[in-house]
């Protein structure tokens, strides 16, 4: 059974190692402990059976949700667990009065691209070598 809620100080350890798993340029424990207190941010965790086995970041400026991270352990993807990451990130921005929303996502990660337009994202623009380890273009996608 899946449940999601805002990630805590002891989910920490599991989500670097997920972010560990999935990126080459992953942030650190730090990096997650340093944002998921702050009034413009939200962070959320998915698990399964107490698990933690994927999440999501936003930060919030004004009516704009920038989503930082979405992340699901290797062995749980494709079981549609980020889409359930983000329509709970879209829920809790819209009660916060967010309208729009963007993201960066490897041109190559076509599951994501395809995941973020069911949602609603569109393209906007790239961003020329935005990624290292390898060197690649970041596409930008907004959801207005």
């Amino acid at each position: 059974m899946l449940s999601i809620r805002k990630m805590q100080e002891e989910d920490l350890a599991e989500v670097a190692a997920i972010e560990k798993e999935n990126f080459s340029r992953p942030w650190i424990e730090e990096g997650f402990r340093g944002a998921i207190d702050k009034e413009n941010t939200c962070y959320l965790c998915a698990f399964v059976d107490k698990v933690p086995v994927g999440y999501a970041g936003m930060w919030i400026a004004l009516d704009e949700g920038e989503i930082t991270n979405v992340s699901v352990k290797k062995e749980y993807q494709g079981q549609r667990i980020g889409g359930r990451l983000l329509e709970e990130l879209f829920r809790i921005g819209k009660e916060r009065g967010v309208t729009d929303y963007f993201l960066e996502v490897r041109k190559s990660n076509q599951a994501a691209i395809a995941l973020y337009s069911r949602l609603g994202f569109q393209k906007a623009g790239v961003r020329k070598n935005f990624y290292e380890d390898p060197v690649e273009d970041g596409i930008v996608m907004c959801k207005r």
